[in-house]
């Protein structure tokens, strides 16, 4: 049926339309005979009718569907894997985490525990050499003060000047004990 003009048809929708106009021969020119493509033609295979190239076309379009719900689970397992990486690469940095948690842990408590001493600074305690111990220094200065009467004896965690040595002329700098239980 073909008349040699072309048309603006492809090769596939001219043999579409030959086979739908002459449901059980194909155009001569389409003959595997050297002269043209070597396609089958519906009269090399007998028992072919348009319902059975139908039901061959719907048979398609449903393994088309199949194959688009695979590559919409493949997209969905594309996703699910990226984020499964990111999950990963956050519970890899979980160690750095726990480190910088138990450091902020130990800061805290030792805050806590600094925060919760009892301090008491003295002032006009005059600079002697007490360099080496403080607290020494404060157990033998403070019973000598008229008006003291201590029934304990003073023990003290740590004390220390709030500064170095003060310049010639100047008052020296307050004391301060830390305590954890005062008497």
């Amino acid at each position: 049926m073909s008349t040699g003009k072309p048309s603006g048809k492809t090769t596939h929708q001219l043999l579409f339309s030959e086979a739908i106009s002459q449901p059980h021969t194909m155009a001569s020119s389409h003959a595997p005979n050297g002269s043209g493509p070597n396609y089958a033609s519906v009269s090399t295979r007998p028992g072919i009718t348009m319902d059975h190239i139908l039901q061959e076309i719907t048979v398609v379009g449903l393994r088309l569907e199949v194959m688009d719900f695979k590559i919409m689970d493949l997209a969905r397992m594309i996703e699910f894997d990226h984020h499964l990486t990111d999950v990963e690469g956050r519970l890899n940095g979980m160690p750095d985490r726990d480190q910088e948690l138990q450091l902020l842990r130990n800061k805290l408590t030792d805050r806590e525990d600094r925060s919760g001493r009892y301090k008491v600074c003295f002032f006009g305690i005059p600079e002697r050499e007490e360099a080496t111990d403080v607290r020494a220094s404060l157990r033998d200065f403070l019973p000598g003060l008229k008006g003291l009467v201590f029934s304990l004896t003073l023990e003290f965690q740590r004390a220390h000047r709030i500064a170095p040595p003060p310049p010639p002329q100047r008052h020296p700098w307050e004391t301060v004990p830390h305590h954890s239980v005062l008497p």
